[in-house]
């Protein structure tokens, strides 16, 4: 009695649902957790035909099912490699797994299915499916989307590609152009330089004011066009990466002296430059045309924005750690709005008025102290001067 009382509690309490049919398929009993999987009382489905909780086609199968069993004697799930499924009482159906064993009971053999509700597994089957068809259209979507950007990219590249060919063309133009022109206009301007000078030698015994002064504005015109053409050719060789500095040892006080010799005869009435070196050493190693093309540079800026009567202080000095070159004057100055864009090419001081200039010559100077690993500062006030500092390392 004691192991029938337990046995009856496991049933009660099992899980899975437990159902027992007799030989000929009619339903015996079933456990609280059948009943509830099929959603039937137990009045309503004792004695009926197992088929009544089954669908189509296990409805007509069921007997087969039996058969196997008997002919096989395999305690396995029943019909192996397909889903069962089981209907309720309302008429929905659920998928299960059913593992049916032969007792003997007394003097006859019943049959016990143990169901066990796939419902959830399936839910979650669906579910995994539904995720896996979203994630490869997902996947198919962006797919897309890359051999779209891929494609896009490529022909960026190849746009790009051909742009550059066509810059590359443009500047190999440009440089041709520049270099033709520079030369072209080189040989006339030398030729007005001469005539000017060859009229003001012979027009001297005459004492003619004016032809002096006539002179003198043909000399200061092709002078001007003479720097636009240096400061075009110079900015048109350091956009082709042509520029490259030759570090060799030279005398700084020398040509210091040799520029200062040469930019005073091109110095306004009474303005005088003042040279002076400091320091035991005057040999430097650096490019020395580079060098000389940044110190007259800012010798001439110094004469064209300072006024007649007025001085030039022109430094350099060498000691231990580096070398430095300092070009001083009193002129008009830089407005501080301004400073910040002083060494962009074509910028010229909105203060600068008439005075003539192409704003390339300060950029060409700091592209020049960059190329030797030097730096170009600069120091301003208004109607006060501008003081510029060219500092090497040693």
């Amino acid at each position: 009695m004691e192991k029938a009382r337990l046995l009856e509690a496991i049933i009660e309490t099992a899980i899975d649902g437990i159902i027992t049919i007799d030989q000929r398929g009619k339903i015996e009993s079933l456990n609280p957790a059948a009943l509830q999987l099929f959603g039937y009382t137990l009045d309503e489905v004792v004695g009926q035909n197992i088929a009544k909780l089954m669908p189509e086609p296990d409805k007509g199968r069921h007997d087969g099912y039996i058969e196997n069993y008997h002919r096989t004697g395999e305690k396995h799930i029943i019909g192996k490699g397909r889903e069962v499924k089981g209907l309720r009482k309302d008429g929905t159906t659920f998928p299960f797994r059913l593992a049916v064993s032969e007792v003997q009971y007394e003097d006859r053999k019943i049959f016990t299915g143990f169901i066990h509700d796939l419902s959830k597994e399936k839910e979650a089957e669906e579910r995994l499916q539904e995720y896996a068809a979203e994630l490869e259209s997902l996947v198919e979507e962006r797919t897309k989307s890359l051999k779209k950007t891929v494609t896009a990219l490529r022909e960026a590249k190849e746009e790009v590609s051909l742009s550059l060919e066509k810059e590359k063309e443009l500047n190999q133009m440009k440089s041709r152009f520049v270099s033709m022109a520079s030369h072209e206009f080189r040989t006339p301007l030398s030729s007005v330089q001469l005539s000017a000078s060859l009229i003001e030698k012979y027009a001297q015994p005459f004492q003619n004011v004016n032809i002096e002064k006539h002179v003198h504005k043909i000399k200061n015109a092709v002078g001007n066009l003479t720097t636009i053409l240096n400061d075009f050719l110079s900015l048109e060789r350091l956009e082709a990466g042509r520029v490259e500095p030759a570090f060799q040892p030279f005398d700084l006080v020398k040509l210091a002296e040799e520029i200062t010799e040469e930019m005073q005869m091109i110095a306004k009435q009474d303005q005088h430059i003042i040279y002076q070196h400091t320091g035991l050493e005057s040999v430097v190693s650096l490019d020395q045309n580079l060098l000389k093309n940044c110190m007259i540079n800012l010798i001439n800026n110094a004469i064209k924005y300072s006024g007649e009567n007025t001085f030039i202080e022109f430094n350099t000095e060498i000691n231990e750690h580096q070398c430095l070159i300092t070009i001083k004057d009193n002129g008009i100055g830089i407005p501080d709005t301004d400073q910040r864009y002083l060494f962009q090419p074509f910028f010229r001081a909105h203060n600068t008025g008439n005075i003539p200039g192409t704003g390339l010559g300060l950029n060409i100077v700091m592209r020049y102290v960059g190329l030797m690993k030097g730096e170009a500062q600069f120091e301003s006030k208004i109607n006060e001067g501008t003081k510029f500092i060219l500092s090497f390392n040693r």
